[in-house]
This record gives C-alpha cells, sequence and structure tokens, in this order.
C-alpha cells in the first residue's frame, strides 16, 4: 500500500515520530532506522522495514527501487512525505531521504546459538548509545555472533544506538539479561568468559584464548563489579602507556575483540 502524508499533525506522523522514545519504542515493539545503507544492510540479512517512509523528490537509486519492491511485495506500507516531515519523524535536521519501521528482535537468551560463532561481545550497565552501536559494529566486523547486554545498559533499538551500529542492529544478535541470568546461561554449556581487568591479569597479546569466547567490558566509567570480574575465566590487562589509565569501553572492546580473532582464527 503507498500513502503521501502531508501534514504535520497526521496521526501517522505522531505515531512514527513517538518510536523516538523508548517507553513508546517497548509498548509498540518497533525501532526506527534511516539511511538506505542501513536499510539495505537489513534487508540483505533478511529484515525488511513493515513501513518505508520516503521523501518526495529524492534522488533515484537502484538499491531504493530494490527495497520500494522488496517492501511492497511483502505487503509493507510505503509513505512518502516532505524532507521537513521526515526531519520531524527523524529528529534530524538533515536527514537521509528514506527511514524504515522494523519490529524488534527477540533478545532473550535462549535464541542464541553459542556454538554459531567464535566471538560473542558482552557489555555490562554500557550507557551510552554511541558506544553500544560501536560495539554492534566491531562484533559484525570480527564475525562475532552477537552482543549480549547485561544489567541496565542503554537501548539498542534507540534510533542514536541504531545509527551508530552502521546496520550491524540487523546483522548481530541481540540478547539482554541480568548478570543473574546471564552466568547461568553461559556455565551450562561450552563459553569461555574474558575481561579486561587489573586483577590477577596477564596480558591480553597472546592470552589462551578459547572459542566460544566472550569478550565482556563494563560501564564506561565504573568498569565491572569485582564479582564479575572474578567470576571470568581469564582476566586480561592492555597496557596504558600514556597518562590514561584506561580506554573507552567500545575502543576497549574492538582491542580485546581483534586480538582474540587473531588467536582463535588467524588470517
Amino acid at each position: 500500500m503507498r500513502r503521501t502524508i502531508t501534514g504535520y499533525s497526521n496521526p501517522t506522523v505522531k505515531y512514527l515520530r513517538s518510536l523516538r522514545d523508548k517507553k513508546h519504542r517497548k509498548r509498540e515493539g518497533r525501532f526506527l532506522a534511516e539511511g538506505l545503507r542501513l536499510l539495505t544492510d537489513a534487508r540483505e540479512s533478511g529484515k525488511l522495514p513493515e513501513t518505508l517512509v520516503m521523501a518526495e523528490a529524492r534522488e533515484s537509486h537502484p538499491l531504493l527501487s530494490e527495497l520500494e519492491a522488496a517492501v511492497e511485495q511483502a505487503g509493507g506500507e510505503i509513505i512518502e512525505t516532505s524532507p521537513d516531515i521526515l526531519a520531524k519523524i527523524t529528529g534530524k535536521d538533515n536527514p537521509q531521504a528514506i527511514a524504515g519501521i522494523f519490529t524488534e528482535f527477540d533478545t532473550g537468551l535462549d535464541q542464541i546459538d553459542r556454538n554459531s560463532a567464535k566471538i560473542w561481545l558482552v557489555a555490562q550497565a554500557l550507557r551510552d548509545p554511541g558506544n553500544l552501536g560501536t560495539m554492534l559494529r566491531t562484533g559484525d566486523a570480527v564475525g562475532a555472533g552477537g552482543l549480549i547486554l547485561i544489567d541496565d545498559c542503554a537501548d539498542p533499538f534507540s534510533v542514536e544506538a541504531v545509527r551508530a551500529s552502521m546496520g550491524a542492529i540487523f546483522t548481530q544478535c541481540v540478547a539482554q539479561a541480568r548478570w543473574e541470568e546471564f552466568e547461568p546461561w553461559l556455565r551450562a554449556g561450552a563459553g569461555q568468559l574474558v575481561a579486561a581487568s587489573l586483577r590477577e591479569a596477564q596480558p591480553y597479546r597472546a592470552a589462551p584464548y578459547q572459542a566460544p569466547c566472550f569478550v565482556m567490558v563494563g560501564n564506561e566509567s565504573r568498569g565491572l563489579p569485582e564479582n564479575y570480574e572474578m567470576a571470568c575465566d581469564l582476566r586480561v590487562t592492555m597496557p596504558m602507556r600514556g597518562r590514561a589509565d584506561s580506554l573507552n569501553a567500545a575502543v576497549a572492546g574492538a582491542v580485546l575483540a581483534y586480538e582474540v580473532l587473531e588467536t582463535l582464527d588467524p588470517a
């Protein structure tokens, strides 16, 4: 179905705009993603938006034509509107020419096949959506199975996190759990839990990593709780050669993930 929206007060505009708010996203089970590259990554990963919103007078592109055809064939809705109304929906002054509305994915631990990948990323109490999106992007880059969010993390389906993931929200499994759920789940099967730490740690280079390896980072300011670190199978340390005493959480996860990749799957 296709239709055109011309008014700011249209109920659909209000609904789409509300998805920028976590409360409404959770209630509706929907989230917003924008940009042709991101939506193309979604389509290539087997995920199509149920609603495609496009700016009028947009430039034509073969990937956009393919996306439109796929959404129509799947019975989705296509909405055309002005760039100003699209900006109101996305919250960006200079929005991309298209945005899509997707159904939120299942984020339960039981949907994860731990043996489907050698590396998994784990983040505890990660509060910044940009860091969360960056970790998803890192996971995609190293061929990780996905990202497991422990305790109170930023919403992976927020506009900011989805945007920062550069499409990896569609290529990576995402799970959410409390530590009290995650630890027994991990110990019920194969899996090595690794964290950057200063407690009884060994150098991160050439440490004895084992697959499936779960690389865990902590909160941006507090790091991991001590009992979480002590529950790890392996604690590693990265040298700080300047005045800084730690790396950004997402950066630390990336450095460690690439070292694990080099050990488990050398080029």
